[in-house]
């Protein structure tokens, strides 16, 4: 039997959409907590496809604040943000799930030939409550993926993922896996690790900025996309 893919979805603009609200907040609520940033503080930054860390990091450079002082409280802006995220998350994000993920998420968690994990940028605990509340966070087993907890760099996600999807000291194979995500960084983070990527046109971003992936799919239409890839 042949090894299975191992399938690693992005989340925001992915999975869910418009469910970065609260999560935003968070981070915000976060840096004034640890270093007294002015929750209202503006900068021109676009977070998508961003870790939470490289966030946080570009907001408090833009504020003034030192490098070291970035290092040193990166773990308290960390544990403020899932504790803030705790308290703002709604508690049904059903409605913030795009259509067809649920069907799509059922569909591959029953095949063989198929094992589902995550590559995101949202800090793991912010990222589980997320799909939990959201009503898909059963299809991603504990202890596997790759999160924003892990590193600021995104671009070492994926091969940390295929790590903990290893067995014996061996990483899951990279003919094997693919990430799924929404923006040029998914692509880019993909390509660091050698893996194969879908781009999905779903997020902030048309198709024509995904073109560097193995394959582009357009809203409703992952499932063909995936199946095609799978079945080929």
């Amino acid at each position: 039997m042949s090894t299975p893919t191992l399938l690693l979805f992005d989340i925001d603009g992915t999975l869910v959409w418009r469910a970065s609200v609260e999560h935003a907040l968070a981070l915000r609520q976060a840096l004034h907590t640890v270093h007294g940033l002015d929750p209202s503080f503006e900068h021109t930054l676009s977070a998508a496809g961003r870790t939470d860390g490289e966030i946080a990091r570009l907001l408090l450079l833009a504020a003034g604040v030192s490098q070291e002082a970035i290092d040193d409280g990166a773990a308290a802006v960390r544990e403020a943000s899932v504790s803030a995220y705790a308290r703002l998350c709604p508690g049904d994000l059903s409605d913030r799930v795009l259509p067809g993920i649920p069907e799509l998420l059922e569909s591959l968690s029953g095949r063989n030939d198929v094992r589902l994990s995550l590559v995101t940028g949202n800090f793991e605990p912010i990222a589980r409550l997320k799909l939990r509340r959201a009503g898909v966070g059963h299809f991603f087993e504990s202890g596997q993926g790759g999160f924003g907890s892990d590193s600021e760099d995104r671009s070492v996600l994926p091969e940390l993922a295929r790590r903990r999807a290893g067995s014996d000291g061996v990483a899951w194979p990279r003919e094997r896996t693919i990430v799924i995500g929404d923006t040029p960084r998914d692509i880019a983070c993909a390509r660091a690790d050698g893996v194969r990527v879908v781009g999905v046109a779903t997020g902030p971003h048309p198709a024509e900025d995904l073109r560097e992936a193995d394959a582009v799919a357009g809203p409703g239409e992952l499932a063909a996309v995936l199946g095609g890839l799978l079945d080929g």
